[in-house]
């Protein structure tokens, strides 16, 4: 499939590209913070507006910096490890869900081209009001052949597929009855034997320290557990690529 490599800096250029106006406050907020220190007379005061124009910028710069090393120099979007989820084996039917940004689909059919793959966009404009989901939907829009439909509905049937994979996208369903009802279509849709995969940060003090504030987006792992658990799957194996990236792979529970 051509024209879907990614470029050395795809990742972090893309997260500028969606949080432009974050960026473009914080730029604003430093030269203020600094213009503010040079102004005034006080040490006291020069000191701590300057400490936190420093803090500031190293923040940015330092999610930006995490942001380049996952989604450009890790595995995660070169997909070996979907070796660990099957060993060698290609599943024959596989589920591909985003809500809204699907950069990571057309990879893994170029990765997989003996497997039959159904493409879901639960986006829904009513509740995903993100201005940065919009940007990137502009950007990037879904491919051919996606399908729309509701988390807990989806346009499949039962025993379906050998994988499901739901990748930095489930976290966008806010409320753990939604997570739970996408994992229990996820369930119906597996078949004996199959893996859902889930990709996600977690809410942990490695992305805290990355992204401060910004990781209250994530669930944390309990969180995760609990909506999985209600829909009668266990954990399989739990690994990470990078320390800021966790993978849960889910079967049914006996």
């Amino acid at each position: 499939m051509p024209g879907v490599e990614r470029g050395p800096f795809d990742g972090v250029l893309n997260i500028v590209r969606f949080n432009w106006p974050m960026f473009l406050l914080t730029l604003a907020l430093v030269v203020v913070l600094l213009g503010g220190a040079a102004q005034l007379t006080s040490p006291g005061w020069r000191i701590v507006l300057a400490v936190t124009a420093a803090g500031l910028a190293a923040g940015t710069f330092v999610s930006l910096v995490v942001s380049h090393v996952i989604y450009d120099r890790s595995d995660l979007y070169r997909f070996a490890w979907l070796t660990r989820v099957y060993g060698d084996r290609t599943p024959n039917t596989a589920v591909f869900c985003q809500t809204g940004f699907d950069e990571s689909s057309a990879l893994l059919r170029t990765r997989t081209p003996g497997t039959h793959w159904t493409l879901i966009d639960h986006y829904d404009p009513a509740r995903m009001t993100e201005p940065s989901i919009q940007r990137a939907r502009q950007h990037c829009p879904p491919p051919d052949g996606t399908v729309a439909a509701p988390y807990h509905a989806w346009p499949t049937t039962s025993q379906q597929a050998d994988l499901v994979i739901g990748m930095l996208a489930v976290h966008e369903l806010r409320h753990c009855d939604e997570r739970a009802a996408w994992f229990g279509e996820a369930a119906r849709t597996l078949q004996p034997g199959g893996r859902v995969v889930v990709v996600e940060h977690l809410r942990d003090m490695a992305n805290l320290l990355a992204f401060g504030p910004g990781a209250l987006h994530f669930h944390s792992a309990a969180t995760w557990r609990r909506s999985w658990e209600r829909a009668r799957l266990r954990v399989r194996d739990e690994f990470r690529i990078t320390p800021w990236v966790a993978v849960f792979v889910l079967e049914h529970a006996a």
